[in-house]
């Protein structure tokens, strides 16, 4: 009785530490690898989906010769190869488009390779390896919860490591901690499964120190922050400093107080940052930073006379460093408010009135056109945000939006984001302060600037422009992408991800490669179940960014409503199960719901309400999907066939969320619907049969 106690408890643990694991390996090689492989940062899913597939190949593999001693050497390969190719300059469309920022700490003679493909592909497959052991684990642990009848404690012990996981590093990640003690703790929790091995743990210990050691060499950045590797790079020959993120040029800290000497070329950009001030009707008493970054929108309003400024900015340490290092210390002063939240959700909850709002330039400069997703500061730049904006102007109010435009088709966006929330041709100041090239002004403060005239000028410019391009709205927020649609560098992206799905769950699934030689048969109810759910979750993170503003709050949510909801679920399935046509029906009914629902409704003033209707909104569609995928799976008679077919469904949900380049995000939940009716329809068909065939035996 006593070993059978200390066995359940070993079960326990391991199965405790394999979930925390998965889930915070997950999380710092988001974080981590971007900045060492800069165009990383540009896919923001591209780890996700390989931790799914990775874990899949383990689950598939389940039972077969054990691959645990594989995970430390497969972590540390990513780790040896992101050290390797972070001196190495990828581009994409030329060896000059806007590296000097994106590659800014690297030497003038770094190697470049024109094809940001090649580092993608090699991380995608690397990060697959590294989890591939650790789904194995998760699923021999869970089918011996099963074996033991006790599945359910084995779920809550899966979904409690998970959510451990999470919450451990995003304590890290606000604690400020270095790389180094993320991986040392992933690897701390590693030893649950070598402990009882003296020779394995000393050989463990040797690796780990290892990968500690590729960790510690390949740092570069002085602070991190919940977003960025940042480091501070103090002028030489004046005040101030340049701020580094990820290794790229993200801002300049400046003197910008008139009274201030500097030399020409900040003199010059002081020159921009003033600017609009000598054309408002009248100075500011009351203003609204977003994107204050270190502190220059700041410093430039206090000069020109504001009395209050409120300063947002999403990033704690930025904040910080401009409120110790910046020339002018503007937060020091009693008449700024900084307040540490995203920009839009900023924007969402204040009730405030300002009589002038200044759209600092976010991280605008470290764009890289071939390379657009949905990023920070997306849904700052959008139509539905600037009417946001303007809806919190006093009547007297302008906004001022500065841009490093590199584009002529950013401009005309900008320009006609503006002028479609204002109904006027707003100033525009195009010349090049060095930080920023354009300057849009709009608003009843420059009203007596040609006010009357620009307004006139409204339908001219909607023919003679805005008729060529498509303003970003909140359901398409791709201010960087040229046009609306998937182009080829992300076809072949998709195309090489699937074939790579593909290979990797025919190598690991005898199951699966057999059905196929001997049937030929998909099952595709599994394979539509897979894909609809991964574009739900993909879908809902962006979609809650609007609630909850582009935070870790945001995946907090969504992941804790997602495995909340399939416990849930789970526990139905066990005690009172739905049947599938209330589970489907109560699944496209939530599906329509939440298509019909604005996002907008979700912000209200209680965070716990706003918690409550997030929680629903997100969970509600996954809930009934999780009831009909375990009534499904429990009629397979092979669970390795079916399995795999929901992982390659559910790689290419994941790979369908590029879609909404072309078709927007609200547009993938039709995407989901359809692939769940598909489902239904095809259930249908296959339990018409059997139910015929039952009357005829009656």
């Amino acid at each position: 009785m006593e070993l059978a106690s200390k066995t359940r408890r070993r079960l326990s643990v391991e199965l405790l530490a394999a979930s925390f694991i998965v889930l915070f390996q997950e999380l710092t090689l988001i974080r981590w690898l971007p900045g060492q492989i800069r165009v990383l940062a540009y896919f923001p899913n591209l780890i996700l989906l390989s931790a799914f597939l990775g874990l899949g190949i383990g689950c598939l593999r389940a039972g077969r010769r054990s691959l645990l001693w594989a995970w430390l050497p497969a972590l540390a390969a990513v780790t040896a190869a992101a050290l390797a190719l972070s001196r190495v300059v990828f581009a994409q469309d030329s060896a000059a488009e806007h590296l000097y920022l994106l590659y800014y700490d690297l030497p003038p003679d770094a190697p470049v390779v024109h094809d940001v493909r090649l580092p993608i592909v090699v991380f995608f497959v690397l990060s697959v390896l590294s989890f591939v052991p650790l789904g194995q684990v998760v699923a021999e642990r869970l089918e011996e919860f099963r074996r033991r009848s006790r599945a359910l404690r084995g779920y809550a012990w899966d979904i409690l490591g998970s959510l451990a996981g999470v919450a451990a590093f995003t304590a890290l990640g606000f604690g400020r901690t270095f790389p180094v003690t993320w991986f040392a703790l992933l690897l701390v929790a590693g030893l649950v499964f070598v402990a009882h091995d003296r020779r394995g743990s000393l050989a463990y210990l040797a690796a780990a120190a290892l990968t500690l050691f590729i960790v510690a060499r390949a740092e570069r950045a002085e602070q991190y922050s919940p977003y960025y590797a940042l480091r501070a790079v103090p002028f030489h020959h004046e005040p101030g400093f340049e701020l580094l993120a990820n290794g790229s040029l993200h801002q300049d800290a400046l003197a910008l107080r008139r009274s201030d000497a500097v030399g020409e070329e900040t003199a010059r950009t002081r020159e921009g940052y003033h600017l609009p001030y000598r054309l408002l009707k009248a100075p500011p008493r009351r203003a609204l930073v977003v994107g204050a970054g270190t502190g220059n929108d700041v410093a430039v309003l206090l000069d020109e006379g504001a009395e209050h400024v409120d300063a947002v900015e999403i990033d704690p340490v930025i904040l910080d460093l401009g409120r110790q290092r910046h020339p002018d210390r503007p937060y020091a002063d009693p008449r700024v408010r900084a307040v540490n939240t995203d920009a839009r959700s900023f924007l969402n909850d204040t009730r405030e009135r300002y009589d002038l709002i200044v759209f600092g330039t976010l991280d605008s400069m470290t764009r890289l056109s071939a390379l657009s997703n949905v990023r920070l500061d997306n849904f700052v730049y959008t139509l539905d945000c600037i009417q946001r904006a303007r809806g919190r102007l006093t009547p007297d109010g302008g906004i001022v939006l500065y841009f490093m435009a590199a584009t002529d088709y950013i401009d005309v966006r900008l320009r006609g984001m503006v002028a479609e929330a204002f109904g006027e041709d707003p100033l525009v100041e195009p010349r090049h302060y060095e930080l920023f090239n354009r300057i849009y002004m709009a608003g009843p403060a420059f009203a007596h600037l040609g006010g009357d005239a620009r307004r006139a000028a409204l339908p001219l410019l909607r023919q003679r422009l805005l008729s060529r391009t498509e303003l970003p709205r909140d359901d398409w927020p791709y201010l960087y992408l040229g046009h609306r649609g998937i182009n080829h560098f992300y076809v072949t992206l998709m195309a090489t991800f699937g074939a790579l799905t593909v290979l990797g769950v025919a190598a690991a699934s005898d199951e699966l490669r057999r059905s196929l030689r001997e049937t030929g048969r998909v099952d595709v109810e599994m394979f539509l179940f897979g894909l609809a759910f991964l574009l739900l979750e993909s879908r809902s993170v962006t979609e809650m960014t609007l609630v909850w503003g582009a935070t870790w709050m945001t995946s907090a949510v969504v992941f804790g409503s997602i495995l909340a909801m399939i416990l849930l679920a789970t526990l139905m399935a066990q005690r009172r199960p739905l049947s599938y046509p209330a589970g489907m029906a109560g699944l496209i009914v939530s599906l329509l719901a939440v298509y019909a629902l604005p996002t907008q409704v979700l912000l209200v003033s209680s965070l716990a309400v706003r918690l409550a209707l997030s929680v629903a909104f997100v969970g509600a569609p996954i809930f009934f999907a999780a009831a009909c995928f375990a009534l499904l799976f429990r009629e397979r008679s092979q669970a390795g066939t079916a399995f795999g077919w929901n992982l390659l469904g559910a790689v290419a949900g994941g790979l369908l969320e590029f879609t909404s380049m072309a078709v927007g995000l609200k547009a993938l939940l039709l995407v989901a619907l359809a692939a769940y009716l598909g489902a239904a329809l095809v259930h249908l068909r296959r339990r018409g049969p059997r139910l015929t065939s039952d009357r005829a035996a009656g």
